[in-house]
């Protein structure tokens, strides 16, 4: 067996779990793996903070379906990775992340940059393990991608002393491989289960597919797609779901909960069976849980088995893999057709459909949604990332996401700061891809320091700063529920194009929607990076909106063109 470091046993074992990128930021700690990495055939991405790394994995990891890895030193660099790893648990994301720690002889001690990092991320990670010799290296890192990307997917994250870098042991992968009680069979849906999930289907004359993000984790947009076609069912989609499905599909009903469409919402109170493949019924999507769906049956089915009746009460669960269970309905479903159920389901949508038209009314003023929408219409196979607000929200209702994996946003946490590392990773996993940036002028200054990673790496991403001058879903909660005392709301912003320019990036600023297009064409023309600031309406709202704790059909929808008028407020 040959005789290597742990730093090189690190490399090694990373290149042999098929990483090609990794995201990281040196320090003491870490610095023996450093070293090695000279000698390793993977490329590192240096960013300007921790967080940002880990936010760069996270999207790497969603662009490509691969685990993603990042790199940090001990004591603030590890705890800089906290937000990031948060945000990947809460939205399953495979992440790997390794962090530096201080000699095995000073643990405990209080050392310098010394900080119980495990301890720390417990809550947060899938799991995580303390290295603190060399031999016993390999094995875990083999494990943390077993972990990392089975079942559920998740982040994992292996601490290593400094001394277990350094050390030398006898490196052999396949003694390494994980032992069997790490390699958990995929759970199969039984017989009985699936005889009552078709039993259910058969009576049913309502019935609406609610589409989470298990669908793309699971590989299972085909057999959904053609399932729901078989059996003539209506799907709606979670904020996370969006792009699982394809959006102009007939069946496709569009985006549920909070700030879904009025008509889906509607849809789904009148449901007598919801099928949910690969979700969480999360409080955004249920509204009231006491008056979600009340005559509905549901059927939920999930790869991981704490989900069931955690939020809401299901009549059936099915404990498996989304994409296994619904080839196993197919098979056995006889086909048929649902028309009253399809035209009520037109008489919801009625004349609301205002966001499939090709072009909004424009009465002078430019509006976000002007902006996504005309960002979709010009640049439609592009996939895009987002930050966390009002525009994450207008987003999802403007953009129609036809492919899967073309929509990368924050859901559980709702991570202000994510959309411009997040795309910077996912623009590494697709190198020839298009990647928009759409974000709000007060999440983007959080980490904008990253585009000057952005101009190292060479990355051809397009960045759009929707700027309103507020922090708008905070300012829009103030407005409908706090008198408009806009406490904190209103940000100011540096000036985001001489900012692009001094960091070397081409920019462009717009303030009337008929500089849209050809703003887009020239920063879409640019063969690095390229940002454009659109100057948008200020008090705008996103329209419908659940309030907390009323119910899923108790919207707050947007008001009558003639008020619209009076106030100044958005007409679009």
């Amino acid at each position: 067996m040959p005789e290597l470091t742990g730093a090189q046993i690190l490399w090694e074992c990373l290149a042999r779990e098929g990483v090609d990128t990794v995201f990281g930021y040196p320090g003491g700690a870490i610095l023996p793996a450093y070293d090695a990495l000279v000698d390793a055939p993977i490329h590192h991405v240096l960013v300007r903070h921790e967080q940002g790394a880990c936010h760069m994995a996270d999207g790497y990891a969603r662009a490509s379906g691969r685990v993603g890895v990042v790199v940090a030193t001990s004591g603030p660099g590890a705890t800089n990775l906290v937000t990031g790893l948060a945000t990947a648990m809460l939205d399953s994301t495979p992440l790997v992340a390794i962090t530096g720690q201080v000699g095995s002889g000073l643990l405990g001690t209080d050392a310098f940059q010394e900080v119980d990092v495990t301890g720390v991320t417990l809550p947060i990670t899938k799991h995580n393990y303390l290295v603190t010799r060399a031999e016993d290296l390999a094995g875990v890192l083999r494990e943390a991608f077993a972990v990392a990307r089975g079942g559920r997917p998740g982040p994992v994250l292996v601490d290593i002393t400094k001394d277990a870098q350094q050390a030398r042991a006898a490196f052999d992968w396949d003694a390494a491989a994980p032992k069997r009680q790490h390699r958990r069979p995929t759970p199969q849906a039984s017989i009985a289960d699936l005889d009552q999930a078709l039993a259910m289907l058969a009576q049913a004359e309502r019935p609406v597919i609610l589409a989470g993000h298990g669908i793309t984790l699971g590989g299972a947009r085909d057999v959904v797609q053609r399932f729901a076609e078989s059996q003539d069912i209506p799907y709606a989609c979670t904020l996370l779901g969006l792009g699982a499905l394809p959006a102009t599909h007939e069946l496709a009903l569009g985006m549920m909960g909070m700030h879904g469409e009025a008509w889906v919402n509607q849809a789904i109170q009148e449901a007598d069976l919801l099928l949910a493949l690969g979700m969480r019924f999360d409080d955004r999507v249920t509204g009231k849980l006491s008056s979600y769906a009340p005559k509905a049956k549901k059927i939920h089915v999930d790869i991981d088995r704490s989900e069931f009746n955690k939020n809401v009460s299901v009549d059936l669960a099915i404990h498996g893999d989304v994409q296994s269970v619904v080839e196993g309905l197919l098979a056995q479903a006889t086909p048929r057709e649902r028309p009253d159920w399809r035209a009520r389901l037109r008489a919801l949508r009625g004349d609301a459909s205002v966001r499939d038209i090709q072009s909004l009314p424009d009465h002078g003023v430019l509006y976000a949604a002007h902006v996504i929408h005309d960002l979709w219409r010009l640049c439609p196979e592009a996939t895009v990332v987002t930050d966390v607000g009002q525009h994450q929200m207008w987003e999802a209702q403007y953009w129609r996401h036809e492919g899967e994996r073309s929509l990368i946003t924050s859901g559980g946490l709702g991570t202000m700061g994510f959309a411009l590392p997040a795309a910077l990773g996912a623009q590494k996993a697709r190198p020839d891809q298009e990647v928009w940036v759409v974000a709000g002028d007060g999440g983007f200054q959080m980490t904008s320091c990253e585009l000057m990673t952005a101009v190292q790496e060479g990355l051809p991403l397009r960045i759009a700063v929707i700027n309103n001058g507020f922090l708008g879903m905070v300012r829009q909660w103030q407005e409908f529920f706090y008198e408009r005392r806009y406490a904190a709301s209103p940000i100011q912003s540096p000036d985001f194009v001489k900012l692009a320019e001094a960091y070397g990036l081409t920019a462009f600023r717009v303030d009337s929607r008929g500089q849209i297009a050809e703003a887009v064409a020239k920063a879409r023309a640019v063969t690095g990076p390229s940002l454009i600031e659109f100057r948008v309406q200020q008090e705008d709202s996103v329209f419908p909106m659940v309030p907390a704790g009323a119910a899923l059909d108790e919207m707050i929808r947007r008001p009558a063109p003639s008020v619209l008028a009076e106030t100044g407020a958005d007409t679009a």
